[in-house]
């Protein structure tokens, strides 16, 4: 048995032991702009990430660090309250180890939350973006290094990322609710600086839609260990470099909050539709 694998189990067992024998069916992870999603969570049972072994401890500061279980929309959830990145010095390890703890607790869903750039000129702020697919130009890659063919295969496929059935059940909830949804792809780099009007230039021209500092490495490992996958971005800030005008995070941050019940709202009624 690998290291990582010791690690995830002792990790599981501990969260067991604090919520008993629920097994959550669905992992959610509320970037900025959902994190309110967490107070719909029925019979929640909080556990501080520093609690749990070998979990790391967030340093941004508008990140709970928390785990939420509980029931939402009649399905057994377990969600993440802020997340872990590259930039603040965590390893790839670190970063995506709660995507194998949750595998190990029973999800088989992984619903994907973040805030991001847009780099389509048809976006507005505050647009919600059905990620369809993702660019990593983060610079590292979390399956490099030894395999443990018990947590995935050495070389997963990556066909059907973002599950195309988890996409057009969104859609469908989106119309239902009337809340406009764009689709497009998300490139992933790795912060913390924003990027130049040439970087956003370039990544446009490569076919990105929106740009963000999280979510790929997740996603690889979610992949990994056989995770379906829905993503949703908020589009936050215009990245477009002919037009561009200096950013403000507090801006960022309002923007976020603004969109955060929509958000909520259909992230809600897309789990209970599944």
């Amino acid at each position: 048995m690998s290291q990582l694998k010791d690690k995830v189990e002792e990790a599981a067992k501990h969260i067991i032991s604090k919520s008993g024998t629920f097994g959550p069916q669905i992992g959610i992870i509320l970037g900025t702009g959902l994190g309110s999603l967490a107070g719909r969570i029925e019979k929640p049972v909080k556990i501080p990430y520093d609690e749990i072994p070998h979990f790391p401890s967030t340093t941004i500061e508008w990140h709970k660090g928390q785990l939420v279980l509980g029931n939402l929309g009649g399905k057994k959830v377990v969600a993440m309250e802020g997340r872990f990145h590259y930039y603040e010095g965590f390893s790839v390890e670190q970063i995506t180890f709660p995507i194998r703890v949750m595998k190990a607790l029973g999800i088989k869903i992984l619903v994907e939350s973040n805030a991001a750039g847009g780099l389509n000129p048809q976006f507005s702020l505050g647009d919600l973006m059905i990620i369809t697919d993702h660019i990593n130009l983060m610079g590292m890659n979390p399956l490099v290094g030894p395999n443990d063919d018990s947590l995935g295969p050495r070389f997963p496929d990556m066909y059907n990322t973002y599950n195309t059935e988890l996409i057009r059940l969104t859609e469908e909830v989106a119309r239902d609710e009337k809340i406009k949804v764009c689709k497009g792809v998300y490139v992933g780099v790795t912060g913390p600086n924003l990027e130049t009007a040439a970087e956003y230039r370039f990544f446009r021209m490569i076919g990105a839609d929106a740009v963000g500092m999280s979510t790929v490495p997740e996603v690889i490992v979610a992949k990994h260990c056989g995770l379906k996958v829905l993503g949703i971005t908020c589009v936050t800030d215009r990245c477009l470099p002919d037009a561009l005008a200096p950013a403000n995070i507090e801006e960022i941050l309002k923007t976020a909050a603004k969109a955060e019940p929509i958000l909520t709202q259909l992230v809600a009624r897309t789990i209970e539709k599944i």
